[in-house]
């Protein structure tokens, strides 16, 4: 049988907030999900089970440079950077309860951000939230500094790979270095950039990577936490002991060999999609700026650097602020002109807030809530960005006369 992935209607620019399963993918879900055994049994279905599952992990270790027995499945990113996060906390203190510190950049993923604020609530650490430039890439002077001045008491590192609302592609392998002087472990989430840039787990120098499904063409609700075997490491969730001890819970076998799947085809093709992604995001970027003028693209200059340079920024990210404009009204504007897009911003018990990326980069509040950000993916095509292009110039001037209306006293948007 052969499964079509359906198409999202109109132009959908939000890839990196989920992107469609590919039709390999949806095939291999829909064939395990018909199949009946539990990776942890030990009959003949079980062990069937347990025969993906492993066949799966030696796909993902393969794709990502790693071995087999650092791949721990995990139902998604958050999962993993929640496990990243305090499970190498809680096990570097358990060996010196004087590691109390978390350094994170301060553009991290909430998925991130959130885990190290709870052990700072909750469990006596210390977070540094290491500063960005206006490119929103980390100061690695800053992240010396701190090394130099607490080594000893700090648990991790934690930068991702690349940021997930402005694209920028950080230098984790300096990153690694520096830590590593300093014998401190390296956390990076990479789920923004497997697929889009180079991503080998051993050349890198990290000691633990996040990957997830959903974002790749896979299913959602599955991921991975690479960890090197000598990683201290504690369990987040407990019961069965199922991976490594560390993630307890009887394994999606279906989700987990799609997953496999997906990422051998996003980094087999990773080179040819790149280039066809980055030409688009280019026309998109330049059409931007020239139907609205005075949008900011915020985040590395695509066309900086040479052709032998690395990326500075992922080839299918653009984001821009609209002066004048909030990103909310921008986005249901588009919405409703058949262009799907994200602000990329969080939006706190209703009320939308400017996004802490976009503040850390020095961008002001003002600024900061006219943002709009735009994801290309593997179904992307230039009929998608014609369509935003032709629809962009009404949408900002609208979203700007309801601006200028609700700064009126008593004013309602």
């Amino acid at each position: 049988m052969t499964v079509t992935p359906a198409e999202a209607p109109g132009a959908y620019l939000d890839h990196a907030a989920t992107t469609p399963m590919s039709s390999a993918a949806l095939e291999a879900f829909v064939a395990e999900a018909g199949r009946t055994g539990n990776a942890s049994s030990l009959h003949s279905a079980g062990r069937a089970a347990r025969r993906t599952v492993e066949e799966s992990r030696e796909t993902v270790a393969a794709a990502l440079g790693a071995r087999p027995s650092e791949v721990i499945f995990t139902g998604g990113g958050t999962e993993a950077d929640n496990l990243a996060v305090k499970g190498i906390f809680w096990g570097r203190r358990t060996q010196n309860p004087q590691r109390t510190r978390v350094l994170v950049s301060a553009v991290e993923h909430h998925a991130v951000l959130d885990p190290a604020f709870w052990l700072a609530g909750h469990a006596g650490a210390e977070i540094t939230l290491l500063p960005v430039d206006g490119e929103g890439r980390v100061d690695l002077d800053a992240l010396r500094a701190e090394l130099a001045a607490h080594a000893d008491e700090v648990a991790l590192v934690s930068v991702m790979w690349a940021n997930n609302e402005v694209g920028t592609v950080q230098p984790v392998r300096d990153v690694a270095r520096i830590a590593h002087k300093h014998g401190v472990p390296v956390h990076t989430d990479a789920v923004q950039a497997v697929g889009q840039v180079e991503v080998d787990f051993a050349a890198s120098g990290v000691d633990a990577l996040t990957v997830t499904g959903h974002k790749l063409g896979g299913p959602v609700g599955v991921g991975a936490l690479l960890a090197r075997r000598d990683l201290p490491l504690e369990a987040v969730s407990h019961g069965g002991g199922q991976e490594r001890g560390v993630r307890s819970g009887t394994l999606d076998v279906a989700a987990i060999r799609a997953f496999a799947v997906a990422l051998r085809e996003a980094v087999a093709s990773r080179e040819e999609r790149a280039a066809v992604l980055s030409t688009l995001r280019d026309e998109l970027v330049a059409g931007v700026r020239r139907v609205v003028p005075d949008a900011v693209l915020r985040g590395p200059d695509p066309a900086a650097g040479g052709p032998s340079d690395p990326p500075a920024r992922l080839p299918a990210n653009a984001h821009f602020t609209f002066p004048g404009a909030e990103g909310d009204s921008l986005l249901y504007l588009l919405d409703s002109a058949g262009v799907q897009a994200s602000t990329g911003s969080a939006c706190q018990a209703g009320v939308p807030q400017p996004s802490h990326v976009l503040l850390a980069m020095g961008v002001s509040e003002t600024d900061a809530r006219g943002a709009l950000r735009f994801s290309l993916g593997a179904t992307s095509t230039r009929d998608d960005v014609d369509r935003l292009l032709a629809a962009l110039p009404v949408v900002a001037d609208r979203a700007r006369a309801a601006g200028l209306v609700a700064a009126r006293p008593g004013g309602v948007a």
